[in-house]
C-alpha cells in the first residue's frame, strides 16, 4: 500500500493534527485539495566567508528522509524564482524607538521582493494587540507601501496570531507552494503578548504550510527580551534565519568602542548625530539584504519520498540535505515535514 501525502497546491496549513481534529471553531475555511506527493525543500547554500554559493548542479545535492537517500525530482537555481512573500509588522509599544528606521525597511523588503512581475507576490499582516490582513495578496508593491506608511506603532504584540493568519485567511496565489514557494518575514523582535495561538502551534502550522520564516529583528542593543529565542525558533523550524541590525555589531567598527554600549549611544556613537545614523542605517541595509539575497539565492529541490510500504511512517519526517563534495560549506533548509492532510485554504485570488 503506498502513503500519500496530501500536500495541497491551494492549501496552507494543517486542517487535522495526527488524527485528532481542531476544534469546531478554527474550521472555518473549507478546503480544496489535490493529492500530492512532493516534498519541497528550499536550500540556502553559504561558505565559510559567509557568501552564497550559487554554481551547484542538481548531482552535487544529495536528500536523507528519515536518513534514506532520495532522487531528486525536481531542482531550480533561476536568480528569480515565483515566490508570496507574508510581510509581517510588528507594531507594538517596543517599537517605537526606532519606528521610522524599520517602517523605511519593510518598504525596502517590499521593493525588492515585489519587482512589478505578476510571479512575485505578497500581502501585509500587520499585529499590535490583534492580527490584521492589511493588505491581501497582491503584485502590486505599490499598495502595500503606501498602507505602511500609515501605520504607527502602540499595544502589545499578537505574533504567533499574525503567523497563524498568514496561514489561513490571506488569499492564495494558483500554484502554491510550489510556484509560487512561501516566504514569511517577521520585522519584529519576538516578543508575543497577545496571541490566542501559542509558539508550538504556529509553528506546525508553517511547516505543514511549506512556508519558511525569515526574521528581521527590531530589538534595539543594550534591551533585554526574552522572546528573542522565539524568532530564531521560528525561523530555525522552517528553513530560515534573523537578522539582527541593532546588535552589538553595529559598533565593531567604531573607534572608541565600549564593553558594554547601550543602543541611547556611546561616546563615539551619540544619538541625533550623523555618524549614529550612518551607522544604524547601513546595518539596517545589510539586513535587507541578507534576506532578500537568500531568499533569491536559494536552490528549489523536490523529491518524491522513497518509503517502505511496511515500515511503520512518522508523522513528522526529517530530513537532512548535505553537499558530500563540498562538506564545509553551511547550509539552511527545512528540518523536515509533515506527512499527513493538509489543511484550511484561504481564497483563491485568481492570479
Amino acid at each position: 500500500m503506498s502513503l500519500h501525502y496530501r500536500l495541497a497546491a491551494v492549501s496552507v496549513c494543517a486542517f487535522f493534527f495526527l488524527g485528532r481534529a481542531i476544534p469546531q471553531q478554527q474550521q472555518e475555511i473549507p478546503t480544496i485539495s489535490v493529492t500530492r506527493t512532493e516534498v519541497l525543500v528550499p536550500v540556502t547554500v553559504m561558505d565559510d566567508r559567509g557568501k552564497f554559493v550559487t554554481d551547484l548542479t542538481a548531482r552535487d545535492f544529495r536528500i536523507l528522509d528519515e536518513g534514506k537517500p532520495q532522487r531528486i525530482e525536481f531542482f531550480s537555481h533561476a536568480e528569480r524564482q515565483p515566490i508570496v512573500v507574508g510581510f509581517l509588522l510588528d507594531l507594538s509599544n517596543n517599537n517605537r524607538i526606532h519606528w521610522k528606521r524599520f517602517q523605511d525597511a519593510a518598504k525596502e523588503l517590499v521593493w525588492n521582493l515585489l519587482p512589478g512581475d505578476k510571479r512575485y507576490s505578497g500581502y501585509l499582516i500587520t499585529y499590535s494587540n490583534d492580527a490584521q490582513v492589511a493588505v491581501n495578496t497582491t503584485w502590486d508593491a505599490d499598495k502595500i507601501t503606501s498602507r505602511i506608511d500609515k501605520l504607527k506603532p502602540g499595544g502589545g504584540a499578537a505574533l504567533y496570531d499574525a503567523i497563524y493568519k498568514a496561514c489561513t485567511t490571506r488569499e492564495l496565489v494558483k500554484g502554491e507552494p510550489y510556484e509560487p514557494r512561501r516566504i514569511i518575514i517577521v520585522i519584529g523582535d519576538g516578543h508575543d503578548t497577545a496571541s490566542s495561538k501559542t509558539l508550538h502551534q504556529v509553528i506546525e502550522l508553517a511547516q505543514r504550510s511549506q512556508a519558511t520564516i525569515y526574521g528581521v529583528s527590531t530589538m534595539a542593543f543594550g534591551f533585554a527580551n526574552e522572546d528573542k529565542d522565539n524568532l530564531e525558533k521560528l525561523a530555525n523550524e522552517t528553513g530560515g534565519h534573523v537578522e539582527y541590525p541593532l546588535n552589538e555589531n553595529m559598533y565593531k567598527d567604531t573607534s572608541g568602542y565600549l564593553s558594554n554600549p547601550q543602543d541611547a549611544g556611546n561616546y563615539a556613537l551619540t544619538v541625533g548625530t550623523g555618524a549614529y545614523e550612518a551607522a544604524i542605517l547601513k546595518r539596517i541595509i545589510e539586513a535587507i539584504a541578507g534576506v532578500s539575497g537568500e531568499i533569491t539565492t536559494q536552490y528549489v529541490l523536490r523529491y518524491v519520498p522513497d518509503l517502505d510500504p511496511d515500515e511503520k511512517q512518522r508523522a513528522f519526517r526529517r530530513i537532512k540535505v548535505d553537499i558530500p563534495a563540498l562538506p564545509n560549506v553551511k547550509l539552511h533548509h527545512r528540518p523536515g515535514y509533515w506527512a499527513g492532510a493538509p489543511g484550511p485554504a484561504g481564497r483563491s485570488s485568481g492570479q
